[in-house]
């Protein structure tokens, strides 16, 4: 539970966002890269939905043989047995050919023809889908299962991605692994449209979903960093939006593009510009700082100064006023934050427990509800649309939400919505579609402003040192979800809507966990564990503390001179802000 009201709107001794404030708020800066950094978005939402297109399933049935001189219809209905709405078998065909009408009894199989598996191959309906990997490499019948198999290598890349980047780009940059993911995306999205093979094809997927992951984490965290406390829901709404725009250019697209391999390289190839344009992004400085690089922390404040048209405010500062401003940055031994801490310090445990559920649950859910489009019964461009345009409301709601009530109330009211929307859906006789489609629209919906919510969420409650890793184990448990999802729906065997009840059941349990996080509405960053520990412990004496062992003396690298600090030692006073500071804006 959140801390008393008096001690969680305390600002502390942190004054990053006054910094920021001072060199022009959300200037030229901070416009050009969000919108630079955002763009690559619209086509990771094609990436993650791609299947949906690159892998469906046209109408299929077993090849004749070779050697038969009949006409299309007299072939089909002397080789095939037909289902039971009178459709040729897909997956069977007979051992001989059946002469004279084929099914006098009309129950759909031939009282004398034994049937066998499709030996010669299929034919595929070229109507809709003139060319997916399943046409391709016959992943149909006894292959079907290698169909769900790529994707779920993908989803491995992108849990893969999410430790690996995360830790990454605490460690080496954000800009940095930015760099690296959008070349990484470039070439495995690109080398995937001209896989030989089916193996090849899915390594080359799983390479697309590690650097995607990256990319996902290292853009919300590089652009909250460079934004004032009272736009960073904007600009997670912002990120939100993007992708859901993506979700939109993909049904025009793969309608346009009906190919795979076009389809595969027309969303892949773009990360090459993307590659080429972020060596000018800034890396941010607010990392600089907490990694101990305070000359590097100098630069990048007066170049973005210099941007924003504010050469008089970056020329003000110098190494001894960021020393003043960023005291607490002198007082803790940035050395001894690490992914250990997640678990060692309480008040971190409790917020890295509640997030990983939220993670996960948002993620489960999500991805039971949108894993096949083709099982809606209506046409797959127009469920893919219907799935995006649900978005734009529900983000907005959401966002109002998130600036007016507190990201709290907006990710629980979202989870718990979509959990109500799918266990109703449970209840819902099988032949009332609409009703089912519209309460998995609405589910889908709320499940969108929840991962809307909860990168920004994430965001806000680790401190700088560690918030990389947070969000990359946060984004771990969400693939662990999508992974998990589809095991789920298998439980339709013994119960048609069990897999409801169960997508359905877990954001409501998440919904409740949620009321265990404090809020973060207008609330600076924070930057050590200390910093976390201190302002959301509880309020009883001595609770909530995290007391690292002393530590030995360090030399900050920029700052100059050796500080010996223990982590538990209160920081000095903060001093007067020094510059009257400019509004936010150009």
């Amino acid at each position: 539970m959140p801390s008393a009201p008096s001690r969680s709107a305390r600002p502390g001794p942190m004054a990053f966002n006054d910094l920021l404030l001072q060199v022009g708020g959300v200037g030229r800066f901070q416009q050009i890269q969000v919108t630079l950094v955002v763009l690559p978005l619209l086509l990771m939402a094609s990436h993650n939905t791609l299947q949906n297109f690159t892998a469906a399933i046209p109408a299929h049935h077993c090849r004749p043989p070779a050697d038969t001189n009949l006409s299309r219809d007299t072939e089909l209905e002397a080789w095939l047995p037909r289902d039971s709405q009178g459709r040729p078998a897909s997956c069977l065909r007979f051992t001989s050919p059946q002469r004279g009408p084929p099914f006098p009894n009309g129950t759909g199989t031939n009282g004398t023809g034994t049937t066998e598996p499709c030996t010669n191959g299929w034919i595929y309906d070229p109507g809709t889908f003139p060319s997916t990997i399943v046409t391709e490499w016959d992943l149909v019948c006894s292959r079907r299962a290698l169909r769900q198999l790529a994707q779920s290598l993908y989803m491995v890349g992108v849990l893969l991605g999410a430790m690996i980047f995360g830790y990454l780009a605490d460690r080496l940059g954000r800009r940095k692994v930015l760099i690296l993911n959008y070349l990484q995306t470039a070439v495995s999205g690109t080398c995937a449209a001209f896989a030989p093979n089916f193996p090849v094809y899915c390594a080359f997927r799983l390479l697309s979903g590690m650097s995607l992951a990256g990319i996902s984490l290292s853009c919300m965290t590089l652009n909250v960093e460079w934004m004032p406390i009272h736009t960073r829901a904007c600009v997670g709404t912002l990120i939100g939006y993007v992708y859901s725009l993506g979700q939109f250019l993909l049904a025009g697209v793969a309608y346009a593009v009906p190919r795979w391999r076009h389809l595969q390289m027309l969303v892949s190839v773009p990360f090459f510009a993307f590659f080429i344009y972020s060596w000018f992004f800034i890396e941010s400085a607010r990392w600089y700082s907490s990694s101990g690089r305070l000359d590097l922390t100098l630069k990048a404040l007066q170049r973005v100064a210099w941007i924003n048209g504010k050469r008089e405010e970056g020329a003000s500062l110098s190494m001894e006023v960021l020393r003043a401003s960023l005291n607490k940055e002198l007082t803790m031994d940035k050395g001894q934050a690490s992914a250990m801490e997640l678990l060692r310090c309480p008040v971190l445990r409790r917020l890295f427990l509640c997030l990983s559920l939220l993670w996960f649950a948002t993620s489960f859910a999500y991805y039971g509800l949108v894993m096949d489009l083709q099982g809606f019964g209506v046409s797959i461009y127009l469920i893919q649309v219907i799935f995006g345009a649900v978005d734009l409301p529900a983000k907005l709601v959401g966002f109002l939400v998130i600036n007016t009530m507190g990201r709290r109330p907006a990710q629980m009211a979202s989870l718990l919505l979509a959990g109500i929307c799918i266990l109703i859906n449970g209840v819902v006789p099988q032949d009332q579609s609409v009703v089912r489609t519209a309460l998995a629209v609405l589910g889908k919906g709320c499940l969108a402003a929840s991962f809307n919510c909860i990168f920004l969420y994430t965001g806000e409650l680790y401190p700088t040192m560690i918030r990389q890793t947070g969000l990359g184990m946060g984004s771990t448990l969400a693939r662990v979800g999508s992974i998990v999802s589809p095991l789920v729906s298998m439980t339709a065997e013994l119960y048609p809507s069990m897999p409801l009840f169960i997508y359905g059941a877990v954001p409501v349990a998440a919904s409740a966990a949620t009321a265990l996080l404090p809020e973060t509405l207008g609330q600076p960053l924070p930057d050590t564990v200390q910093d976390v520990e201190s302002r959301w412990a509880p309020t009883r004496r001595g609770a909530g503390t995290c007391r690292p062992p002393p530590c030995p003396a360090v030399t900050h690298p920029g700052w100059g001179g050796t500080e010996t600090q223990t982590q538990a030692s209160p920081p000095p006073p903060r001093p007067p802000p020094l510059l009257p500071f400019s509004p936010p804006g150009r």
